[in-house]
C-alpha cells in the first residue's frame, strides 16, 4: 500500500511538472540593457503558475533571431532593423528571408545618441566636418545607423578629421582623453556608458531631426523618432530629438499560444510595475507596445492586445 501511495504521488508530481510550460528568453550581455529587462519580464511571467520563464545572456540580436527561428530559444530580444532584415531577407540577411518570424511586443526605444564634448563646439551634424568622430566599430549597428544619418544630412564621412572605429565601451575614456570629439551609440537610455562620459567631462547630445531625417524614415521603415529626456545625463539639460530602432521581443510562428499570451499579459496586467523595472522603460506607453514591429504579430499576442483595447 505504501509503495502504491509513493507511486501515485510520483505520477501526480510528474503530471504537474509536465503541465508547466518552460520558456527561455534570449537577451544580450549581462552588463547591457536586454539582460536585466529580460529578467524583469521573466519575474512577471513567473507569477503565472503554469509558466516557468528563464533568461539567458546571449550575443544579442543576430544570435537571438537565428536561435528563435531554430527553436533553441522561445523568445529573443532583437533590434527592429534586424527583425526587418531577417523577415524580408534584406541587409545583413540578404537572400536569407525567414517568414516564420513573429513579433510579440515592442519593449523600448533604442535611440541614437551623438555624444560630443562641449568644448569641441559641435552643435549639429554638419559641425562634425573636420572633427575626430567615432562612427562605430565596423559592422556595428552604431556604424550603420550613423552612416545613414550622415547620408541623409549630406555629410561625407571622408570629411571627418578622423573616423573613429572604437567600440562604444572604449569611447568614454577616449572622449575624456581628447582622442575623439564625440561618438555614436544606439542604446536604451539612460545607459551607464554615457553616464560615465558625462561624469568625466561636460558633454552634449545632438538633435537628429529635420526634413532630411523625415525622408530617411520613409526610406527605412524600421527607424522611428524618439526623445532622450532631459536630465538623463549630467549637463544635458534639454530633450534630445533623435531617431532609433525598437527593442522587440520576437518568437517563431509555432510558439504555443499559451506561452505567448502569458508573456504579453504579464506586461499588460502589471504595466505600472513593469515601467519601474528599468529606467529604459520609463517612457513606454501601452500604445508603444505595438509600435516599431517589423514582423507580423503572433496571433496570440494580437488577441491579448485586442482584449486590452490596444488594437482596435
Amino acid at each position: 500500500m505504501k509503495k502504491a501511495c509513493v507511486l501515485l504521488s510520483s505520477l501526480l508530481l510528474a503530471s504537474t511538472l509536465s503541465a508547466k510550460e518552460f520558456v527561455s528568453v534570449g537577451t544580450g550581455g549581462m552588463t547591457g540593457t536586454y539582460y536585466p529587462i529580460g529578467g524583469a519580464i521573466c519575474r512577471l511571467v513567473n507569477k503565472d503558475p503554469n509558466i516557468k520563464c528563464s533568461v539567458q545572456s546571449t550575443g544579442g540580436s543576430v544570435y537571438n533571431v537565428n536561435n528563435v527561428l531554430k527553436k533553441e530559444l522561445s523568445f529573443g530580444f532583437v533590434q527592429s532593423d534586424v527583425v526587418y532584415d531577417k523577415y524580408n531577407g534584406t541587409g545583413k540577411f540578404s537572400g536569407a528571408a525567414d517568414t516564420n518570424l513573429r513579433s510579440v511586443v515592442s519593449i523600448y526605444p533604442e535611440l541614437l545618441a551623438f555624444v560630443v564634448a562641449k568644448d569641441a563646439n559641435i552643435k549639429s551634424v554638419a559641425d562634425l566636418a573636420g572633427k575626430k568622430y567615432n562612427v562605430g566599430n565596423p559592422g556595428s549597428g552604431n556604424e550603420v545607423t550613423t552612416l545613414a544619418v550622415f547620408k541623409a544630412k549630406g555629410l561625407d564621412v571622408a570629411n571627418l578629421g578622423h573616423r573613429g572605429v572604437l567600440t562604444v565601451q572604449e569611447c568614454p575614456h577616449a572622449l575624456k582623453d581628447k582622442k575623439i570629439d564625440g561618438y555614436s551609440f544606439v542604446v536604451g537610455h539612460p545607459t551607464a556608458n554615457i553616464t560615465d562620459a558625462a561624469n568625466s567631462l561636460p558633454i552634449d547630445i545632438l538633435n537628429i531631426e529635420g526634413s532630411e531625417i523625415d525622408a530617411m524614415l520613409k526610406e527605412y521603415p524600421y527607424f522611428a523618432k524618439g526623445v532622450i529626456l532631459k536630465g538623463s545625463y549630467e549637463g544635458v539639460d534639454h530633450d534630445v530629438n533623435t531617431i532609433g530602432v525598437k527593442a522587440v521581443l520576437v518568437t517563431n510562428k509555432d510558439m504555443s499560444d499559451a506561452s505567448v499570451k502569458a508573456v504579453v499579459k504579464a506586461i499588460i496586467d502589471n504595466f505600472d510595475e513593469y515601467k519601474t523595472l528599468h529606467p529604459a522603460l520609463k517612457s513606454v506607453t501601452k500604445e508603444s507596445l505595438i509600435e516599431g514591429l517589423s514582423a507580423p504579430l503572433h496571433p496570440a499576442a494580437q488577441d491579448v492586445f485586442k482584449e486590452a483595447g490596444i488594437i482596435k
